[in-house]
């Protein structure tokens, strides 16, 4: 078969694949906690589900237009102000079916060959399939463990410079867990701030899953606003997954060329979800608060149980439902911790290289289960690492 050779540069989410075999295993009657999907376990609230019920059966069926119905950007754009206090018009705003569409259309916007693209490594692997697919240049930002996964700002002002094209953010973090502070914040504003031809990319997806203090974000600034695109959908605040509801805000430079690669591929997002986004963002909040509160239990229960096996080091994540541990006293690679953790414990992981080349060594957990299955998870786990 003869392919595009882009399609050599295309990776992958890691953890679909570690799913796909831990669904082969349950079906030869093994039993496996799952812990390598990033989805929480709730249910959509009831007053969101109505909404789309609504929808459907008032028509909302047909297309709409490419960059979303306006009634409902004018709610992401009171959201936006809400949870952040800056302002994006609606006119800013673009719905996608799901958040990824935005990071896709944003750097196929931006990245060219002899550009360079900065992003967090470990951090979500679409980042760089889709700098690499776009011909790009990756540069990784490392993210290590003895800064509990933070940039090191020093480090990462010798990775910009005038080819830079685009920085981007996520915080809190997949898969580490880590959020940046205030001092880390304005420190990378001042970095952009030096250089006018740069954009950043900020992934703001998991902002409601914050554990202490509150999320901040470099759109807040006003030296570069203009030049910050925000990410963010419903599928983790709101457990809709299966929903795909994402939206972006944008500089108004480049909403007619990301309205354009919309038309292209997508052509719009579904009516009716639409109008479950604004019964989200608007209606009751007292199911993310109360998610956040067992995730918070969870994140305790996952903590603890890892820092007492022997050879495993986690640090505690600021927000998100993940751990990032470092197994790297195991004696074992990431690689093959993650293959032994299912065939072997029942137990699927992701292993760290699955997130970059910076993630050996380490493995991502999600705690979006029960602690009953965590607490399964972590004795089978420990039982496990003795053996080795």
């Amino acid at each position: 078969m003869n392919l595009a050779k882009r399609m050599e540069r295309l990776g992958t989410e890691t953890a679909f694949e570690v799913l796909a075999k831990a669904r082969k295993l349950e079906q030869e009657g093994k039993h496996i906690v799952h812990l390598e999907i990033g989805e929480p376990d709730f249910e959509t609230a009831d007053h969101i589900k109505n909404a789309a019920i609504e929808a459907l059966n008032g028509g909302f069926t047909h297309y709409v237009p490419s960059a979303g119905i306006l009634e409902v950007r004018e709610s992401i754009s009171k959201n936006i102000d809400n949870t952040r206090q800056v302002n994006y018009n609606p006119d800013q705003i673009i719905i996608t079916p799901g958040a990824k569409p935005i990071m896709f259309f944003t750097i196929l916007a931006l990245a060219e060959p002899d550009f360079e693209v900065v992003f967090p490594d470990p951090g979500f692997p679409i980042y760089e399939s889709m700098i690499n697919f776009c011909g790009g240049k990756a540069v990784p930002m490392p993210l290590r463990g003895n800064l509990n996964y933070h940039p090191d700002i020093e480090e990462l002002e010798t990775l910009i410079n005038d080819r830079t094209r685009l920085l981007i953010l996520n915080s809190p973090n997949n898969p580490c867990g880590s959020v940046l502070n205030k001092e880390e914040t304005e420190a990378i504003v001042a970095l952009v701030e030096k250089f006018p031809n740069l954009y950043v990319l900020s992934d703001e997806v998991y902002k409601d899953i914050i554990y202490t203090g509150q999320h901040l974000s470099v759109s807040q600034y006003e030296s570069i606003k203009d030049r910050v695109i925000i990410l963010d959908g419903l599928s983790k605040s709101y457990a809709m997954t299966g929903w795909r509801l994402g939206y972006g805000a944008f500089p108004e430079e480049l909403v007619p060329h990301i309205t354009k690669l919309a038309v292209n591929s997508v052509s719009c997002t579904s009516a009716f979800s639409q109008m479950a986004l604004i019964a989200a963002l608007e209606g009751d909040q007292s199911g993310v608060v109360s998610m956040v509160e067992e995730f918070s239990r969870r994140r305790e229960v996952i903590v603890s149980g890892l820092q007492n096996i022997n050879g495993i080091k986690c640090p505690n994540p600021e927000g998100a439902f993940y751990v990032f541990a470092d197994i790297t006293n195991t004696g074992i690679t990431s690689s093959e911790f993650e293959t032994k953790s299912l065939q072997e414990a029942g137990v699927a992981v992701l292993s760290g290289t699955a997130f970059g080349s910076y993630g050996e060594g380490f493995i991502r957990l999600s705690y979006a289960n029960s602690i009953e299955n965590i607490n399964i998870a972590i004795d089978r786990l420990n039982n496990m690492v003795s053996s080795l």
